[in-house]
């Protein structure tokens, strides 16, 4: 019999304040958008749309991997729609936004991922004012060295891809492998040089130390040298359990190390997530 999750303890009791989020809602609902904050149930939801910064999902709201962490739809998708790039900078002008981070379901069902659909955003948002930075946070397009190469061109300062836990616990990651996340990363760095590329963990999902500390070794093999950290929270009873809620020390601990590491930006803590506050890793 499978033993009892944890109770939260004091350093998760955040007070999430929705306050009036009409204003955001309205944009992103006029677009005909979808948020990751709304899909993935993000805890920080209120705090952002409250600055009138959201994380764009482009290609539609429903995945074609039934990762087990996930709140994500795994419905059937639908095909890409050539005006979404339009709509997304229609949203950034009204929101008023300076740092654009624009993520996607994983699409397996198209030939190459998605990889022109971000570039095609990215290069409307670019087109669309100069200044703004863009940050692309994709999924592994099943390793096709075309789509990201097209994605590592497309005028973002920063594409991530997540590696989200340690390789021993990779069986919540369905259909996904640990190197070849690792490649992704590897891969983005060695077609453009100049690109800034990311990744994210979640951790209480019993992780040990040492194996946190590998994966932060592996990164910086692949030349990734940003991060994020932040508390697995299970989105519903039926998704995989929380098995540690991490200490605030812990996260410390981990932020210092990856810095005495070689990392440019860590963010760890309960409640960082891969876009929260993201315009914070483009100062070092």
């Amino acid at each position: 019999m499978d033993a009892s999750p944890p109770s939260r303890p004091e350093w998760l009791r955040k007070k999430i304040t929705m306050g009036d989020l009409r204003d955001v809602e309205a944009i992103i609902a006029g677009a005909e958008l979808h948020t990751v904050c709304r899909e993935a149930l993000c805890p920080n939801i209120g705090e952002c749309f409250a600055r009138r910064q959201a994380t764009f999902l482009i290609l539609g709201n429903r995945c074609t991997r039934r990762c087990t962490y996930c709140s994500v739809s795994k419905d059937m998708p639908l095909p890409p729609d050539p005006e979404e790039p339009a709509r997304v900078v229609q949203s950034v002008r009204a929101m008023g936004l300076r740092h654009v981070v624009v993520t996607s379901p994983t699409r397996d069902d198209l030939p190459d991922g998605g990889g022109r659909h971000f570039a095609a955003v990215a290069r409307a948002l670019k087109s669309s004012d100069p200044s703004l930075t863009v940050e692309l946070l994709i999924p592994d397009f099943q390793g096709n060295e075309t789509a990201l190469e097209t994605v590592a061109h497309c005028g973002a300062e920063i594409v991530g891809h997540n590696l989200e836990t340690v390789p021993r616990l990779y069986r919540i990651r369905k259909g996904a492998h640990y190197g070849r996340s690792l490649e992704v990363l590897k891969k983005l760095k060695e077609f453009n040089p100049h690109l800034r590329t990311k990744s994210g963990i979640m951790v209480g999902l019993g992780e040990r130390k040492e194996e946190v500390l590998s994966l932060m070794e592996d990164l910086l093999a692949a030349e990734c040298r940003l991060l994020s950290i932040g508390q697995y929270l299970a989105p519903t009873r039926a998704h995989t359990p929380v098995v540690e809620y991490v200490t605030p020390e812990r996260f410390d601990f981990y932020r210092e190390e990856g810095m005495r590491m070689g990392f440019e930006h860590i963010r760890s803590s309960p409640y960082t997530r891969s876009s929260y506050l993201a315009e914070e890793y483009l100062k070092g």
